[in-house]
């Protein structure tokens, strides 16, 4: 995890205005970064590791970013929004949401996209909440708009919202169960149930809300 208390954290080095130039080696160390942590987690995680990671030097970070919590906050969501694109091309041309979240599934339990990191971040936020809750709020807040597009277009958007919170909450207890028993003995019929669920859901009259 990020170090706290390390001089390393504040940013101490004059920027320039972004340019066409700077934004493309931002993005490059940033992926780096990212590949770091994809591979090896979240631990020791410090702007020392990032730099030799990325082959560079923490001022050059520090140039580019603010500070090692602001460095993996972005490449964390470079992660998950990689994640999120291999889910959705998973999903294209499925005719139902309950059938384009159940191939989105086997996407996002593929450890090779990052998914240990990005799990060890909603630990983080859950572990030293002050300081990293914010790794939690974004997650949900980034999975949000994919999970709205996979419902039907004239569902009202409360019912949208309360089925996308219903899959999201799903979703996260069964990447959970899989991180912690690399089993799938449960999480299979409940995904099963879950998919029953949204296709109940789907053939269910639209009904005025109050």
């Amino acid at each position: 995890m990020a170090r706290s208390g390390d001089s390393e954290d504040a940013p101490s080095y004059p920027r320039s205005v972004r340019s066409p130039r700077g934004e493309a080696r931002r993005a490059e160390l940033l992926a780096a970064v990212a590949e770091d942590l994809r591979a090896n987690g979240l631990a020791d995680f410090s702007l020392r590791r990032a730099a030799r990671a990325a082959g560079t030097t923490h001022k050059v970070l520090l140039y580019h970013f603010d500070g090692a919590e602001d460095l993996l906050g972005q490449a964390i969501a470079s992660l998950r929004e990689g994640r999120i694109s291999h889910a959705l091309s998973a999903a294209e041309g499925v005719p139902t949401m309950a059938e384009r979240v159940r191939a989105m599934w086997p996407v996002l339990m593929d450890d090779t996209t990052g998914l240990r990191v990005i799990d060890q971040a909603i630990g983080l936020a859950m572990y030293d909440p002050a300081r990293y809750a914010h790794l939690a709020r974004e997650a949900t807040t980034h999975y949000h708009g994919p999970l709205m597009s996979l419902c039907p277009p004239d569902w009202p958007q409360q019912r949208k919202e309360e089925v996308v919170d219903l899959v999201l909450a799903a979703m996260r207890g069964f990447l959970m169960e899989w991180q912690t028993t690399r089993s799938t003995e449960l999480i299979d019929p409940a995904l099963t149930a879950l998919v029953r669920a949204l296709e109940r859901e789907e053939a269910a009259p639209q009904t005025p809300r109050r």
